[in-house]
């Protein structure tokens, strides 16, 4: 019983979550505060600065939350959020059918796309259950594979609003404008305030709050409790009577309804919605983001998803503009090369972490 009563114990307490926070979150956290710094050394406004780091991270909250059922179910971080991804574009297309405006576009999209992911994380979580031992690879292998199959449906699409279509033949553009919909940061705007100087968005924060909420009262109920159970150890949790399989099925539901949820928020925020190959690799800073906010590939928490994506999204927000401007002397643009190294040198550290939370 010693293993349900730890589980039953997992509330919130966030001055215990942040002692066991990793040293290695805890320095990058201190490199985040020196970039800022350095930025205010070199002439960025610190106000400006994190209002672009409070943007992004609004973005891709909900994106980020949406490992933690999958992590929690036993199943590893979720490489194939492009398949809630996918669910969520799915949604706003057709709503961007039916020519809906404003509010509007934005509830329908995120209802409509809930109903599609739940239909697409249950074939994913009965995938799941079949290769188990093996989730992680066969999920980004998953993620690939739906962003090639959406690629071609959106080729052949038969689009009837000319406003997302291609001008001769079937097929979705590339990109679609949001302006053309009155739902361009429409969800940032909502509320939104500036304090001291800092532009709050307050509408995008409190939807992923709300999300963050209802994930850790799931977490807290009986159903929530099993799958932790699942997670920590799978043997125990079947003995005592818990489906594992039913389990590990509804955090991977759990998870593409976040993902395709998150993908809504995600182009409400930057103002247009990206088809084809652009889901491909979006899972890897959702997962980086998870881990390098102290998670492991077997246990995460909201306050995981908080501490890393603020982390994460504010080093690759002030780091390449701040290292250009100590670098101005150079003739070339080395914006674009920082930005690249900082990303993929975090998902970089973020993933041999990963291996070594596999094994505590």
């Amino acid at each position: 019983m010693s293993g349900a009563t730890e589980i039953k114990q997992e509330g919130f307490n966030l001055p215990a979550l942040l002692k066991r926070l990793p040293l290695t979150t805890v320095l990058i956290g201190g490199l985040l505060g020196v970039i800022l710094i350095l930025g205010k050394v070199v002439g960025f406004s610190l106000a400006t600065e994190m209002t672009n780091i409070l943007q992004r991270f609004s973005y891709w909250s909900v994106l980020v939350l949406a490992m933690v059922p999958a992590i929690q179910s036993g199943t590893g971080p979720n490489f194939a959020l492009p398949v809630g991804i996918s669910a969520g574009l799915l949604g706003m297309v057709i709503v961007m059918e039916f020519e809906l405006m404003g509010a509007a576009f934005i509830t329908a999209s995120i209802l409509v796309a809930i109903v599609i992911a739940i239909a697409f994380g249950y074939i994913y979580g009965r995938l799941m259950n079949a290769v188990k031992g093996s989730e992680m690879a066969i999920a980004t292998y998953t993620g690939f594979a739906i962003t090639g199959l959406f690629s071609m449906i959106w080729l052949i699409y038969p689009i009837t609003n000319h406003n997302i279509g291609f001008f001769l033949g079937p097929g979705l553009r590339i990109l679609v404008n949001l302006e053309t919909f009155a739902a361009s940061k429409i969800l940032e705007n909502l509320w939104a305030f500036e304090l001291f100087g800092t532009s709050i968005p307050t509408g995008t924060l409190l939807l992923f709050a709300v999300f963050a909420f209802l994930v850790y009262l799931f977490f807290r109920s009986k159903t929530g409790i099993a799958i932790s159970a699942v997670g920590m150890n799978p043997v125990f949790a079947k003995a005592t009577g818990v489906s594992v399989d039913n389990s590990r099925l509804i955090a991977n539901i759990m998870s593409t309804c976040l993902g395709a949820v998150g993908i809504v928020v995600y182009a409400q925020g930057f103002g247009f919605v990206q088809f084809y190959d652009a889901p491909l690799l979006m899972a890897f800073p959702a997962v980086a983001s998870v881990l390098v906010g102290g998670a492991s590939a077997q246990r995460s928490k909201v306050i995981n998803v908080i501490i890393g994506c603020f982390l994460f999204q504010g080093l690759l927000t002030t780091a390449p503009p701040v290292v250009g401007r100590l670098l101005q002397d150079v003739e070339a643009d080395i914006t674009n090369p920082v930005r690249l190294i900082v990303q993929y040198g975090i998902i970089l550290y973020a993933l041999t972490k990963m291996s070594g939370g596999a094994k505590q």
